[in-house]
């Protein structure tokens, strides 16, 4: 994969030290969305929060407070609502607001309230995609395939999503993965990642964003040995952005995976599609 003309975030001043309070920060979403212990969650976070304050009052650091706040307000709203795949009406809306809102709110944080343009959604990047990148599509395609019938299936967790039977079920089932698929990537990659970017190397960046991602994963539904799963596909995701600066390509390798968890999600109920080689 090749790196495009599009600029990396801004580096700030930083200092080997703001690893504690971003480690607080983003190890918060393991007690919110793993744990859901929200009081807990939420004292981490503002233990993290004071704790970058003070790197930044200290000299040491540059603006770490305003960026690790905007993870915060996003995990925050998160936690307002369940995150247990629900296809009702009330459930889809739920969903729909409060993710929608954690994205949105931290974007306009910065976009008026700090008048940065940190937070981006590089679509487009005018660049063709190479071999590389085509073969990789193709590469994850199959891995799900291969890979995700057997895990939902014999660890049960295709049970966490509801029983999709009638063709109105399976249609909310399927906006329902590509919207949160969506999301995923616009809050993940473009908003946390990006953030932590601006003050730690590619790797620690990832590595943090990847607590929250997983975390995330592992309420709505990723549970069992899914992080085994989860935790490379969100540091492939990461380090793919690093390299295509491409949201649309992200975007197109998640979907391309949440196709194949779909189909495996309908399949554990109903048997079909019978399309699945190594399927138990």
């Amino acid at each position: 994969m090749t790196a495009t003309a599009t600029h990396d975030p801004a580096a700030l001043r930083t200092h080997p030290i703001a690893l504690i309070p971003a480690v607080l920060v983003c190890g918060a979403a393991v007690l919110l969305f793993g744990f859901l212990l929200p009081i807990a969650g939420y004292a981490m976070l503002a233990v993290g929060l004071l704790a970058a304050w003070l790197c930044d009052r200290s000299g040491r650091t540059e603006r770490l407070l305003a960026d690790l706040a905007l993870i915060a307000v996003g995990q925050i709203i998160i936690s307002t609502a369940s995150m247990k795949a629900d296809l009702s009406d009330a459930g889809m809306v739920r969903f729909a607001v409060v993710l929608g809102l954690a994205v949105l709110v931290p974007y306009l944080i910065s976009r008026f309230l700090y008048r940065e343009r940190t937070i981006r959604f590089p679509w487009r990047t005018g660049n063709r995609w190479n071999r590389t990148q085509w073969l990789y599509l193709i590469f994850v395609t199959l891995a799900g395939w291969l890979i995700l019938p057997f895990y939902f299936i014999t660890s049960g967790v295709y049970q966490n999503w509801p029983t999709v039977t009638e063709p109105d079920e399976i249609g909310r089932l399927l906006i329902g993965v590509i919207a949160v698929g969506t999301w995923d990537e616009l809050f993940f990659i473009c908003t946390v990642f990006v953030l932590l970017r601006r003050h730690f190397p590619t790797w620690q960046a990832n590595l943090l964003q990847t607590i929250v991602f997983v975390s995330f994963l592992w309420e709505l539904g990723y549970q069992s040995w899914g992080p085994l799963l989860t935790i490379p596909f969100a540091l492939i995701q990461g380090y793919t952005f690093k390299l295509t600066k491409s949201l649309g390509y992200v975007f197109t390798v998640h979907m391309l995976f949440d196709a194949v968890v779909f189909a495996v999600i309908v399949y554990a109920h109903n048997g079909w599609p019978a399309i699945f080689l190594l399927a138990p």
